[in-house]
């Protein structure tokens, strides 16, 4: 066949088409390309979405995981992807990461640190720099609020305990977390994520608070201070 007599998706078989798929039998039995391929909506000349969708996950080592960590620009450096379809990529990584965080929050109880990551998890796990992020809970472990308190490099947050604690005493909170993520992907804690640790720890004695726990967030993975005696 020729370059030029190549079939669009409009032309395939309906029962072929990544939309008609959908309808008939749930998102479920789309390939990865072809799930991309509907937020692309439409290909390039000699080249259908699903085509343009195949070479954008072989820009990214052929996986979404990596498509969803790439940023706007890296995306739109793909043939076929423009301003719009970056932006609808953009925004189905962006659904999912929420649709993530209200799971974690269903029985409205980080009680633990699997919860707590969970929670933490889809807000850092595309992140090329460290973040420091502060979970804030009332007696029973359910979420006041949470909010980023401090942003670094590639291996350094610098956090001031002082905020931490003024921000609680202000949402009349009792329970305190920290979760900070680790870009590199080693879990175990630095010799100032531990000295940060029992600051907070004292601070928190000190005002009579309960400190519950401090993450180290990893994409798959934590480390937790309190699991493993640190608290």
């Amino acid at each position: 066949m020729e370059k030029n007599s190549i079939l669009t998706i409009r032309q395939w078989a309906p029962e072929d088409r990544p939309c008609e798929k959908i309808q008939q039998h749930g998102a479920q039995i789309l390939s990865d390309a072809e799930l991309l391929a509907v937020l692309i909506g439409s290909g390039t000349k000699g080249r259908s979405a699903v085509e343009v969708a195949r070479e954008l996950l072989a820009s990214f080592g052929g996986s979404l995981n990596n498509v969803g960590k790439a940023r706007y620009d890296e995306l739109k450096k793909v043939g076929g992807i423009g301003f719009t379809t970056a932006s609808r990529i953009a925004a189905a990584v962006e659904i999912g990461k929420r649709r993530q965080e209200e799971d974690a929050l269903i029985e409205n109880q980080l009680i633990t640190a699997t919860r707590m990551y969970n929670f933490m998890l889809p807000k850092m796990k595309d992140l090329d720099h460290e973040e420091a992020h502060v979970i804030l809970m009332n007696q029973g472990f359910g979420l006041i609020r949470s909010f980023c308190l401090a942003k670094g490099g590639i291996n350094e947050v610098t956090v001031d305990v002082r905020v931490i604690m003024r921000e609680a005493v202000l949402a009349n909170a009792t329970v305190i977390a920290l979760a900070h993520n680790h870009p590199s992907g080693q879990c175990s804690p630095s010799l100032e994520d531990q000295r940060l640790t029992r600051g907070i720890s004292s601070a928190c004695q000190t005002m009579r608070m309960h400190f519950a726990d401090h993450i180290i967030v990893c994409d798959g993975r934590y480390y937790s201070f309190r699991e493993n005696g640190k608290l």
